[in-house]
């Protein structure tokens, strides 16, 4: 399947959805060119979902950054917290950047059925986010308790609260999963800027990249809807959107 083939698929859903090695090359270039630092400059943190299909699929490119710390937990919302930033802040090299890419995931089949992926090795497809999927389910069948999260199935319990938050935006829309990944989403962007806010960093760039990482079958490979691309200048103080940059 050609690239543009793959590509017509996801934009179904996610029009302005880029491959994720597109993603990234983006992102080195514009470390390289216009804040002419080397990606051994750059500590990067991720907070996505901690599915394996996501380690499987992101790009080896990735890893000429140092890191990645691993901020996310179920369907990516940043369960490390402020010690979590605190600690990855510490880990930049002087005078570098952060980059921080950030959000929920969810599949999409070459098929185009939204929700599900078919897996390395396994014959039927499953779901993806199988978290998002699963607390989905649970609100549509009203089995929700309001306020209530465990010990035993924290992060499952947190991302369900999520959504109960959202009940009636979620259970109202065409594609109730769709827009419960949306909804996540905000959560984890509105959770980031708050550990940011919490944090102090000693480098001169925060690189913040909010969006939706697209996850598609074993021989298609993954996406990246971009939501946000902000260039922090620690110095200058000076908030930059380069969101254009990865919008096709």
């Amino acid at each position: 399947m050609l690239k543009k083939e793959k590509l017509a698929i996801i934009r179904n859903y996610y029009p302005n959805a880029m491959t994720t090695i597109d993603t990234v090359n983006r992102v080195i270039d514009l470390v390289e060119d216009d804040l002419e630092l080397d990606p051994t400059q750059v500590m990067m943190a991720d907070s996505i979902c901690s599915d394996d299909v996501n380690s499987i699929q992101y790009p080896v490119r990735s890893q000429e950054f140092l890191g990645p710390f691993k901020m996310g937990g179920l369907d990516g919302f940043p369960f490390t917290g402020v010690t979590g930033m605190g600690a990855f802040a510490s880990h930049v090299p002087d005078n570098g950047a952060v980059y921080i890419y950030y959000g929920p995931h969810i599949g999409i089949s070459k098929e185009g059925i939204i929700g599900e992926i078919h897996r390395f090795g396994q014959h039927d497809t499953s779901s993806c986010c199988g978290a998002a999927k699963g607390a989905l389910g649970k609100l549509q069948n009203n089995a929700i308790e309001p306020g209530k999260i465990t010990e035993m199935d924290y992060q499952m319990n947190t991302i369900e609260q999520i959504l109960y938050k959202q009940k009636d935006r979620i259970l109202r829309a065409e594609l109730p999963i769709y827009e419960a990944t949306e909804v996540i989403y905000e959560a984890i962007d509105q959770r980031i800027h708050e550990l940011i806010a919490a944090t102090n960093y000693n480098c001169r760039y925060i690189l913040l990249m909010g969006a939706v990482l697209i996850n598609s079958d074993k021989d298609v490979g993954s996406f990246s809807s971009a939501k946000r691309f902000d260039v922090i200048d620690l110095k200058k103080k000076t908030t930059t959107d380069l969101l254009s940059l990865f919008v096709v």
